[in-house]
């Protein structure tokens, strides 16, 4: 069953510590991806030119150009050897990162795991490469149903990771192919999962209404 697990490590002994120490106030935010590569980054907290200065002087930064802004924050794809190869670290244990910021000279991340094995194997990982792992939280997703849930944990699995892969948004952030990759199942067990997960919500809610116009 899969896990989800929360975690901080140290910039200092992964990527762009020289930036954070150039700029104290900086916050970054990976974009959502379901690609292996290197995520696009959101800067905030900081002017594009400080920024920019900031990564010229960054050591781990090979390359970097600006795609997009906002009033408030700025989109980054960004070149980075040692970066990428701690993110294929993070990976290659069938890994999917669902959140990543960077703040005060870390990197948090909320990630899921496929089982703990593949969790124990990632921080193993990490370990044995000197990266200090500071977990906060372990969740196993058959633990997040209620005991009054009629869902069963593996329909409750595939509705969180839709959800949290951005299966549901307009437009959608990952196909039902690559979702049912990260599962480890196939597309068809997928849409079934999803299907019953959808009929077992819907007659959660319309069941009440009918017992409450018969009664």
């Amino acid at each position: 069953m899969s896990t989800i697990a929360e975690f901080r490590v140290p910039a200092a002994e992964t990527a762009l510590s020289a930036t954070f120490e150039a700029v104290p106030s900086v916050r970054f935010e990976l974009e959502a991806s379901v690609s292996k590569t290197l995520p696009s980054l959101w800067v905030s907290g900081v002017e594009r030119e400080t920024i920019e200065d900031a990564f010229a002087g960054d050591s781990s930064v090979e390359a970097f150009e600006l795609v997009t802004r906002s009033e408030e924050r700025l989109l980054y794809d960004i070149e980075s050897s040692t970066a990428q190869a701690f993110y294929d670290k993070l990976l290659s244990s069938d890994g999917s990162l669902l959140e990543g910021h960077g703040c005060d000279g870390w990197w948090q991340y909320k990630m899921r795991f496929r089982s703990r094995e593949a969790l124990v194997e990632t921080h193993e990982r990490l370990e044995n490469d000197d990266i200090t792992v500071d977990l906060s939280r372990v969740t196993d997703i058959s633990r997040m149903t209620t005991g009054n849930s009629r869902l069963t944990p593996e329909q409750h699995e595939a509705l969180t990771a839709a959800f949290e892969r951005g299966y549901f948004q307009i437009p959608r952030q990952i196909s039902m192919e690559e979702l049912a990759a990260e599962l480890g199942i196939s597309h068809q067990a997928l849409s079934e999962r999803l299907r019953r997960a959808y009929g077992t919500l819907v007659d959660a809610e319309v069941q009440p209404a009918n017992e409450q116009t018969n009664s």
